[in-house]
């Protein structure tokens, strides 16, 4: 039986999702940049991108890669945490796949249609890198949480 989430699991569930965030945050952007060097394209388009979305004026590519790291990794942690607390314990890399494709709805539809360096971006390798989000959270949890030591349940000891 799957232990309850209840408050005192929140900081637990905070600290994967950290973990789980900085993981995903550093992988997720694999089939983006693979699909633009593979098109000849510019591998550091989607991370100027996001770097436009605080440096809104900006065209250099430093200053909109300075800006886009934090800002990516604090996405990436936020979504990750929530996902650690609403992924279920059991299939949670599949559950993380199709959470990727409902941020990838949020972020790009919905939020990204506000930005017009986002809105410029390829749907599809987009797309791809949120579902891959969504995988190596998953993965992340899943791993952290098989390795978890059970806490010690007196009531469960028996004194034989």
């Amino acid at each position: 039986m799957a232990p309850k989430r209840t408050w005192q699991t929140l900081p637990r569930i905070a600290r994967e999702g950290v973990i789980a965030g900085g993981v995903a945050a550093a992988l997720s952007g694999a089939p983006s940049t693979l699909y633009a060097v593979a098109t000849g394209g510019d591998p550091l388009l989607a991370t100027r991108a996001v770097g436009s979305i605080v440096l809104r004026h900006e065209r250099r590519t430093v200053p909109l890669v300075l800006a886009a790291l934090p800002l990516h990794l604090a996405i990436s942690v936020g979504w990750a945490t929530l996902l650690a607390f609403l992924l279920p314990r059991a299939h949670p890399v599949r559950s993380g796949a199709l959470a990727g494709a409902v941020i990838a709805a949020l972020d790009l539809g919905i939020l990204g249609r506000r930005f017009p360096a986002i809105r410029a971006l390829p749907v599809l390798p987009q797309v791809a890198d949120h579902v891959l989000f969504g995988i190596t959270v998953g993965a992340t949890l899943e791993r952290r949480r098989a390795n978890r030591t059970p806490a010690f349940d007196p009531a469960a000891a028996s004194c034989a």
